[in-house]
């Protein structure tokens, strides 16, 4: 098997490459290790593919350096390809999907990840794009969009940042005007809501635990949404959100509404709609989301 190392180099600080070519150095199979360090948006992506389409039918694994950023271009470009499995090395600043297997740390080993046995990914498609771990909008994206103006900023994301990001869509973005339809179902027959998220891993942010229901592998999304709420309920919500605790206190707030569901259609009806897939901001008025089974081969350490 041929083993890709694909680098973000601005992750866990610019320190990362010189790190993993060190661990690969003491692997008996170093030399059938390669890293790659991508160039700008989307290069992972292109360089997955490519890599793919010239070796047809060889094994391959794939393991995204970096954030969670990262591993989606990673993920994106490996999708379709026979004998093909990806993996992580969690090094950004939130490193969510790795948390709905336990430990981040498991995911820190190098020889575990090369030897790690694989398991069925499934993925939720949007538009042309797909999501490993959490598509979200209404106020959720507002927090994105802040801790991108950090990213920016300092070339890489803080965990700080969300935070900040919370604190600042509160006086911003607590409404959202659209109507979302889980598999036939109209969820906002009143065309607003304060966020909703749309899940295939559980964690969002860094440390909210936003769908503690989810299972990677079970062919469903996660649909949370929060109708608008009183400003007096947020600072309750949110350690709940933080724990994973609010679907066990959803009698307590009568604004949450909780679906499984493997097709959801979302309509704007406001202007500047955006949504962030695994934490990249895309604007749009429509679109849909599809879970597809079974869509990758992820190598989890044991």
């Amino acid at each position: 098997m041929k083993y890709y190392f694909i680098v973000n180099p601005l992750a866990g600080g610019g320190k990362m490459q010189k790190q993993i070519s060190a661990e690969i150095e003491k692997l008996p199979v170093k030399s059938d290790c390669e890293i790659y360090i991508t160039k700008c948006v989307k290069d992972a992506t292109a360089f997955v593919k490519k890599v793919c389409s010239e070796h047809t039918g060889e094994e391959m694994r794939f393991i995204a350096c970096g954030g969670d950023g990262t591993i989606n271009e990673v993920f994106n470009g490996a999708v379709g390809y026979d004998k093909v499995s990806v993996t992580c090395y969690p090094c950004g600043s939130g490193n969510d999907l790795v948390k709905s297997f336990g430990s981040v740390e498991k995911f820190l080993n190098i020889p575990a990840l090369i030897s790690a046995p694989t398991q069925k990914l499934d993925l939720i498609k949007v538009g042309d794009r797909y999501c490993d771990n959490v598509t979200n909008f209404g106020f959720d994206t507002k927090v994105a969009e802040t801790v991108n103006i950090d990213r920016a900023k300092n070339g890489h994301g803080k965990k700080s940042s969300y935070a900040k990001g919370v604190i600042k869509a509160l006086f911003t973005a607590m409404k959202t005007k659209c109507t979302i339809v889980a598999d036939g179902e109209n969820l906002t027959p009143d065309g607003v809501i304060t966020f909703c998220t749309l899940a295939n891993g559980q964690y969002v942010g860094g440390s909210f635990k936003c769908a503690p229901r989810a299972k990677t592998n079970d062919a469903l999304i996660e649909v949370c949404i929060a109708k608008p709420l009183p400003a007096i309920k947020v600072p309750v919500l949110i350690p709940m959100y933080m724990k994973g605790t609010h679907l066990d206190n959803m009698d307590k707030f009568d604004f949450l509404v909780y679906r499984q569901a493997k097709k959801i259609e979302v309509t704007a009806h406001q202007s500047n709609f955006a949504y962030s897939l695994d934490g990249e901001i895309i604007y749009t008025d429509h679109f849909t989301a599809e879970i597809v089974e079974s869509a990758l081969d992820l190598a989890v350490p044991d």
